[in-house]
């Protein structure tokens, strides 16, 4: 498994932006799919994005929440073992604990992970959008 940990939340004014970072541990980040949740108050943590890991039928593919898309963008640099989320036009609905997850192998686009999938887990970073 890797160590995760995640940076970059914030107190953002709505239709601002942040980026998140989670930083990983090990030598085999690359082989990892990385995917972003969140859990507002009161609510279920979320799926929010992932980025998969390259393999001879995924291409390092992205997937987004509908509720997300053509906001956010997840990307990831392998060489220094970092996945990133860039949010933008953030909205008071935003407003949660994001937290950066792994799962071991490639995943499949169109098809909605479930946090059963990734096997570890950061402690979050908490995002806070107001009217």
């Amino acid at each position: 498994q890797v160590q995760l940990v995640e940076s970059g939340g914030g107190l953002v004014q709505a239709g601002g932006s942040l980026r998140l970072s989670c930083a990983a541990s090990g030598r085999t980040f690359s082989s990892y799919s990385m995917g972003w949740f969140r859990q507002a108050p009161g609510k279920e943590r979320e799926f929010v994005s992932f980025v998969s890991a390259i393999s001879s039928w995924s291409g390092g593919s992205t997937y987004y929440a509908d509720s997300v898309k053509g906001r956010f963008t997840i990307s990831r640099d392998n060489a220094k073992n970092t996945v990133y989320l860039q949010m933008n036009s953030l909205k008071p609905e935003d407003t949660a604990l994001y937290y950066c997850a792994a799962h071991w192998g490639p995943l499949r686009v169109g098809f909605r992970p479930l946090e059963a999938d990734f096997g570890s887990w950061g402690q979050g970073t908490q995002v806070t959008v107001s009217s």
